[in-house]
């Protein structure tokens, strides 16, 4: 691990200031991910900003019937909160899905947010990535690319993006609240945070330098059942091949592309009176393999018709 500097930050306005200003500063919040990448030197931040211990981790209902968690909360408190069990149990089916008990105890809900993908070439410094070193090619193509993407890839990447809980927000329509470091604030669809990879896939989000998501706001829960749908090799330390979160006539992928991936052909096909499975073909004409992950269209496709099935038979309703 290369040599950072180190501030706990005691004030959000101070946090976001100090790394907008500092060349090479990064937030560090639970640190599941980023202290892995660190070191491995993979990410080699100069200066870290620990915003872990700033009051933004309380869950509150909202007046419109909705909830706002802030994004130092811990994944295992939102999954323990008696309103999120109530309301959203979709949220809460993707956040235990994810990860062990351990990680859930420490991961944040803006750090799970903003996690790096899992591809093997991403973390093997050996080989070309780029988003790791832009310009440098794309191991993944051609390669071991089991787990690769089937939707918006590019020929300059054709990672996934590993978040449970991001699939189930965008499949709620949720929204992250972020403060920029000029002390304006706005707030962003979590399906707009992530970007497809085309050919500047070193860029994943689209927030600005310095910018801090404060908080995740979900809308008051839709009619109808909900449901977190999830595949892959072992119960356990092993990321998703594929999941499906569905939310009232919401559909949300993950595992698929290099962003949670809104299932809007499948979501338009069930709004025309198409079945279940007629949806899911409708999502996945417009899938692509990329050789070894060429199972996926077909495991997606029979995820996503079970998860409609029980959630149209009222489970998390």
């Amino acid at each position: 691990m290369k040599a950072f500097t180190y501030e706990r930050a005691t004030d959000v306005t101070a946090a976001v200031k100090a790394v907008a200003e500092t060349p090479n500063a990064r937030f560090l919040a639970g640190g599941t991910n980023l202290l892995d990448l660190m070191k491995l030197e993979i990410e080699t931040p100069a200066h870290l900003v620990d915003v872990g211990r700033l009051p933004l981790s309380a869950i509150e209902a909202t007046a419109d019937g909705g909830l706002r968690i802030g994004a130092m909360a811990t994944n295992s408190q939102v999954a323990a909160d008696a309103t999120a069990r109530a309301r959203y149990p979709v949220l809460v089916e993707a956040i235990v899905s994810g990860g062990s008990a351990q990680l859930r105890n420490k991961a944040t809900v803006g750090g799970n947010l903003l996690q790096r993908t899992r591809c093997a070439y991403f973390y093997d410094t050996a080989k070309p990535c780029n988003k790791r070193q832009p310009g440098s090619g794309c191991s993944a193509i051609g390669g071991l690319n089991r787990n690769a993407a089937i939707f918006g890839a590019s020929d300059a990447c054709i990672a996934t993006h590993p978040s449970d809980m991001a699939v189930a927000l965008t499949a709620l329509g949720a929204q992250v609240e972020t403060l920029k470091a000029d002390g304006s604030s706005r707030m962003l669809a979590v399906a707009d945070l992530h970007r497809l990879p085309g050919v500047t896939p070193q860029v994943e989000t689209e927030l600005s330098p310095g910018e801090l998501i404060t908080a995740v706001v979900v809308p008051a829960p839709p009619q109808g059942g909900q449901i977190y749908r999830k595949a892959r090799d072992r119960a356990s330390y092993a990321g998703g091949l594929a999941s499906v979160a569905v939310a009232g006539g919401q559909v949300a992928l993950g595992a698929v592309a290099h962003k949670p991936w809104t299932a809007a052909q499948a979501q338009a096909a069930l709004a025309g009176g198409a079945s279940h499975a007629e949806a899911a073909k409708a999502e996945l004409a417009g899938a692509q393999d990329q050789g070894r992950n060429a199972f996926k269209i077909a495991l997606v496709g029979r995820l996503m018709a079970a998860a409609l099935d029980e959630a149209k038979q009222g489970r998390g309703a």
